[in-house]
């Protein structure tokens, strides 16, 4: 399956997406897949595959820009940190790369979903906290969950899916019921899958540093998949 990559912008900034398209030429649903901290590579290019499989397009968005690239062994804190103390300005990006998939050739405007992972995770979360209603799901994989701390008004009207590692560093449990507060207030039809063993990144099989609370787990990978790929077909299913 070829990818297909096409530039978009937010504002001034270019950014690059891969996108992978369905065999059939009907209009299909769209499902966004946002980055980790090192940027859109072969992980995301894969998983974006792997919806066009299902019958979906997937679109590997661009959170950095186009050509700016982390290390995915090393540390990307430089690359999310002015996301994570801009999350106004993270939302009005992950907003850029909705409008952009609309407008694209054989995307069912009315159906959208978008995953996230890790930092994608975060990403993803914010795009359903700004109560878009053109988007009817999204799922956070081992993603960051707290909230954004700007004004929100209405209703969550994205489903929202969260697969949780409980042992991650980086989400630990006593955020849970914050997380968990913030969807009910907001009317949110909301899940959250706890995954007792799983560490950080549990769906990258790269991961392999449990002395940093960062560990691949086959059954988390394995199950979470399943869950997302139910959850895409509800959704979708729901929609218009």
């Amino acid at each position: 399956m070829s990818i297909e990559l096409i530039d978009y912008r937010d504002g001034e900034t270019v950014l690059q997406a891969a996108v992978a398209r369905p065999a059939s030429s009907a209009k299909a649903p769209a499902v966004l897949v946002v980055h980790q901290w090192a940027g859109r590579g072969d992980a995301e290019h894969k998983t974006a595959e792997r919806l066009a499989a299902l019958g979906y397009v997937g679109i590997a968005v661009d959170m950095f820009g186009k050509g700016v690239e982390g290390d995915p062994s090393g540390d990307n804190t430089h690359l999310i940190a002015p996301w994570l103390n801009d999350r106004a300005g993270l939302a009005r990006r992950i907003d850029a790369a909705v409008d952009f998939v609309r407008g694209l050739d054989g995307v069912n405007a009315e159906k959208i979903a978008a995953i996230g992972y890790c930092f994608g995770g975060l990403v993803v979360l914010d795009l359903a906290r700004t109560g878009r209603e053109d988007v009817r799901g999204v799922v956070s994989l081992h993603g960051l969950l707290d909230g954004n701390g700007l004004a929100a008004n209405g209703p969550i009207t994205a489903k929202v899916m969260a697969h949780h590692g409980w042992r991650d560093p980086l989400a630990t449990p006593d955020k849970l019921p914050a997380f968990a507060e913030e969807m009910l207030s907001r009317n949110a039809d909301w899940q959250l899958h706890a995954h007792g063993q799983a560490m950080h990144a549990f769906t990258n099989p790269g991961a392999q540093a449990p002395e940093s609370g960062m560990l691949y787990s086959p059954e988390g990978d394995r199950r979470s998949w399943a869950s997302v790929v139910d959850f895409l077909g509800e959704v979708f299913d729901d929609a218009a």
